[in-house]
């Protein structure tokens, strides 16, 4: 398994697109090293903009929770001091480091962390499930869920368990001994196809 250690994060927004002027409304994260949880971070954060029904009735996250919640500018830099310069794994990471970039602008700070996607690895390793839902892929690995999907904190606890749970299967699929946060990353980036004769890109692969 790899010990180099990663933030596992996951962000609950009021649509999909900052650039549209969308916002975070929760946040959740673990520290994630050894093989194990070692940290955890969770706030819900008010955006200054309402949350439509739409989203309180996927994510349960009301307009009332919301303004009594922290303010976007202190949860954020809270957050940013959690992180540190750890790379950085969500499920959909686009979408998510896409949020976050938004959100450090608004407090004047960037990122400058690597960003590892859970979905786009899932994709190259297990090519033929049909979806691959965070969800989806929790219940196919049969790993423990807790709390309720599409809230921040429970999605980046289970992200962090299929985080670690994929490790171990691209080690075992590829034979490898050892693994990077590199080597993830390039499984990430090639095509689905080129996943499947994955040794021969890999000088450790037996």
């Amino acid at each position: 398994m790899g010990n180099f250690p990663v933030i596992v994060f996951d962000f609950e927004t009021t649509g999909l697109s900052p650039q549209r002027g969308d916002r975070a409304i929760e946040i959740g994260a673990v520290l994630v090293e050894n093989g194990r949880i070692i940290d955890r971070f969770h706030s819900l954060m008010n955006p200054g903009i309402s949350v439509s029904s739409f989203i309180e009735g996927l994510t349960g996250i009301s307009n009332a929770m919301v303004q009594g919640a922290p303010g976007s500018a202190e949860v954020m830099a809270g957050f940013a001091d959690f992180v540190g310069q750890h790379p950085l794994v969500a499920h959909n990471a686009p979408f998510d480091a896409r949020f976050l970039d938004a959100e450090l602008a608004h407090i004047g700070r960037e990122r400058i962390n690597e960003t590892v996607c859970t979905l786009r690895v899932a994709r190259r390793i297990y090519p033929h499930l049909t979806t691959h839902k965070l969800e989806a892929l929790v219940r196919y690995k049969k790993l423990q869920v807790e709390g309720t999907f599409h809230r921040a904190a429970a999605d980046a606890e289970m992200t962090a368990r299929l985080w670690l749970a994929m490790l171990e299967d691209v080690k075992r699929l590829y034979c490898l001994s050892e693994l990077s946060l590199e080597t993830i990353q390039r499984l990430s980036r090639i095509s689905r196809a080129k996943a499947q004769a994955l040794k021969s890109l890999f000088p450790m692969a037996g």
